[in-house]
């Protein structure tokens, strides 16, 4: 029914419609490799390549040669009734492929229906668009709510609001998708096919830690150690105690350390790779524990041990405001992921949520947190993750009281480190091991990490590298040790410090760079060069 004076043409892809020849039936058993792969599934694959190329010509000469039927005019028959607007002809060609299974019918036969019915109200024929919903729609008996909706379009008398029936190539493209794949190919098949085995062969790759280059189809994909960085791009001096905390920000242009000395300073990234000195903050009275950096990374949260917490603008150095609750230390702090909200974890085991002028907005009290306790807000601000015991962690739901999942450990908790998409934890504990948990949906172990030495000092371990796909910690020995955090292989360990190592960060930006923090008052910048 109908025409169109410009159509697109039919899609060039070719379709297969098994073939009752004895030839045929004896290839389809046929299977080539060590796997096993079906011939004819393969033939068929390089052939819908080919025309995707446009390689037409080509195709066509594969099909001549191997005999294995890469179109009929069964589907050709069935493109042209949809480019023409012939539903009624359309329709019966469904019914002559006999490999489709009813439901697959019946979605289609909707699809064809529904873009019928649309082009009669769009023609100004209510009454035959009734007709057809009622009785061709309708006794489908599927998708109901959509016809129910097409329904009220008869009512409606505005043709400005009435829904367009799509162009015809459109609509025999959006048939093509509901076509089963072993009738009809899915588009780019492929090289899809191709793509996951370069990605699983990037994912198996141990060293694999770099955006730089293509993956070569001509061979296995394997890069070297030195893809991780490995040697001392530069010494930071600067603190004159034992270093315990180091962050970059979320850009990778600021690093910032906090130190025993109660100072904290603010490293700049310049643009040759080299870090410099930009700020170093003062005021505390104690000790330097943690930093945190806002999410637009102006400012920067420290916390002093059982001190107060101090916010800073990271421009100007310049404290902005001070956050303190009667006689209580603060141990922890963290900002939320609008930056408009402060949180604290306090000595006397509770967490406070405050506004940026310094006014307390919320308190959970009671055993969230411990006197040296880690303190993070999951992406969407809804949950809260603290050590709550010495041997536990909790991730509780601000919105609703009392909504806790607990992670249980055997050995004391030394610290942990929320994964960028908040689906992984990483837990350091005192009996020299790490461990990775997933914390989304289920909670469950899925990873260790040993190695290194870890039974007096807090050490926080960091997840780095291309989409975070290595794990790294100091360690007592003065090492940096650095796994693959999926196999859980121990990759490489970094000498180079003279005292235990408590922090690593890794550059979020640029994979090539790792920050390590020490006793030995330095801080060590780890590249993939050596220093001249």
């Amino acid at each position: 029914m109908g025409s169109v004076s410009s159509v697109e043409p039919p899609s060039k892809r070719r379709k297969l419609k098994p073939s009752s020849s004895s030839s045929s039936s004896s290839m389809a058993d046929d299977s080539i490799g060590s796997k096993g792969v079906n011939k004819v599934e393969f033939v068929r694959l390089i052939a819908d390549a080919l025309h995707s190329l446009g390689y037409q010509n080509t195709a066509q000469y594969l099909h001549n040669e191997s005999g294995i039927p890469l179109s009929s005019s069964l589907f050709h028959e069935f493109n042209q009734h949809i480019l023409d607007g012939n539903w009624d002809q359309s329709l019966n060609s469904l019914t002559k492929i006999s490999i489709l299974d009813e439901s697959v019918i019946k979605s289609l036969s909707f699809a064809i229906l529904e873009h019928k019915f649309l082009q009669l109200l769009d023609s100004q024929n209510p009454q035959d668009a009734l007709t057809t919903l009622r009785r061709e729609i309708t006794p489908l008996s599927i998708n109901c709510d959509r016809v129910r909706e097409l329904s009220t379009f008869v009512l409606c008398n505005s043709t400005q609001s009435m829904v367009k029936p799509k162009p015809r190539s459109e609509l025999l493209h959006d048939l093509h998708n509901l076509f089963p794949p072993n009738v009809m190919i899915p588009q780019g098949r492929l090289l899809h096919l191709v793509e996951q085995a370069l990605d699983s062969q990037r994912d198996s790759c141990s060293f694999h830690n770099s955006l730089v280059g293509k993956t070569s189809l001509l061979n296995d994909h394997n890069c070297e150690k030195h893809q991780i960085p490995s040697q001392t791009s530069q010494i930071l001096y600067g603190h004159q105690d034992e270093i315990w905390f180091l962050q970059f920000s979320h850009n990778g242009k600021f690093l910032a350390s906090t130190s025993r000395d109660k100072s904290a300073i603010v490293w700049e990234v310049n643009l040759d790779g080299k870090l410099s000195l930009r700020h170093r903050l003062l005021g505390h009275k104690k000790p330097v524990s943690c930093v945190s950096w806002s999410p637009n990374d102006d400012q920067i949260l420290t916390c002093g041990v059982e001190d107060v917490i101090r916010r800073w603008d990271v421009i100007s150095g310049e404290c902005v405001i001070v956050y303190q609750k009667n006689d209580l230390g603060m141990v922890s702090c963290c900002w939320s992921p609008e930056g408009d909200r402060v949180f604290s974890g306090s000595t006397d085991k509770s967490i406070v949520m405050w506004d940026l002028d310094g006014n307390e907005l919320e308190s959970w009290p009671g055993q969230k947190t411990v006197r040296i306790s880690d303190l993070q807000v999951t992406g969407d601000g809804k949950f809260l993750v603290s050590i709550c015991r010495e041997t536990m962690i909790v991730i509780f739901d601000r919105s609703s009281l009392g909504c806790e999942r607990l992670i249980k450990e055997n050995h004391n908790i030394v610290s942990f480190t929320l994964s960028e998409d908040n689906k992984l934890l990483l837990v350091s504990l005192v009996n020299q091991e790490i461990h990775l948990w997933s914390i989304y949906g289920e909670i469950r172990l899925v990873a260790k990490y040993r190695g290194h030495k870890v039974s007096r000092f807090v050490v926080q371990a960091c997840f780095g590298g291309l989409d975070q796909a290595f794990v790294a910690s100091g360690s007592e020995d003065s090492r940096v040790y650095i796994w693959h955090r999926e196999t859980g292989e121990l990759l490489r360990t970094l000498a180079g410090h003279s005292g235990a190592i408590n922090c690593t960060s890794w550059n979020p930006v640029n994979p090539h760079m790792l920050a390590s923090a020490s006793d030995d008052r330095t801080i060590r910048i780890w590249g993939l060069n050596h220093v001249d």
